[in-house]
C-alpha cells in the first residue's frame, strides 16, 4: 500500500527512483571542488560519476531505465551541464582550441564513465579495468585539440580516488 499512498503506483515509484539518481549524481557533481583547471575538473566530475555508481549500483541502473520517465528532466539535463560547464571553460580558457564543442567533449567523457560504470558496477569486467580511464580521457582531450603534455596533466590530477 505505502507504493500507492505515496507515488500513486510502480510506474510514479519508478520515476521516483530514476529521478532520486539523478539528485544523487548531482550532490555527488556538487561536491567536486571547483579548480582553476578545467580539464582537471572534468575528469574529476567522471570519477565522481563512476563512485556514484560504485557506491549506488541498483540505483544506477534504474536512472537509466528509459522505461519511466523522469519526473523533472530539466534537472537531469543540469546534472549533464556541470560536466558541458566545464568543457566550456577548457575551451574558454585556451586549453582547447575555439573550435572545441563543449557539448561534444561532455558526451565523451560522460559516455567513457557510463560505458565503463556499467561494465564494470553491474556486468562482467573486474574493477582493474579503472585504469584504462584516464588514457582513455586524455585521448578524448587530444583529440578535441588540447596539448598532450597538459592534458596528461590534467587527467592525472583530476584522477585522484
Amino acid at each position: 500500500m505505502a507504493v500507492y499512498t505515496y507515488f500513486g503506483d510502480m510506474d510514479g515509484m519508478w520515476r521516483a527512483l530514476r529521478q532520486e539518481g539523478f539528485v544523487r549524481l548531482d550532490r555527488r557533481f556538487a561536491a567536486v571542488p571547483l579548480s582553476d583547471d578545467p580539464l582537471r575538473d572534468l575528469t574529476a566530475l567522471v570519477v565522481a560519476y563512476l563512485d556514484n555508481a560504485f557506491d549506488l549500483p541498483d540505483l544506477f541502473r534504474v536512472m537509466f531505465d528509459a522505461t519511466f520517465e523522469l519526473e523533472d528532466l530539466k534537472a537531469a539535463d543540469a546534472v549533464f551541464e556541470v560536466m558541458v560547464a566545464a568543457a566550456r571553460r577548457a575551451r574558454d580558457q585556451g586549453l582547447l582550441p575555439v573550435s572545441a564543442d563543449p557539448l561534444a567533449l561532455a558526451t565523451q567523457a560522460w559516455a567513457t564513465g557510463h560505458g565503463i560504470a556499467s561494465l564494470v558496477a553491474t556486468g562482467p569486467l573486474p574493477r582493474t579495468t579503472l585504469d584504462l580511464v584516464p588514457g582513455m580521457l586524455v585521448g578524448i582531450l587530444i583529440e578535441a585539440g588540447g596539448e598532450p603534455a597538459t592534458c596528461r596533466a590534467s587527467v592525472e590530477q583530476g584522477w585522484k580516488r
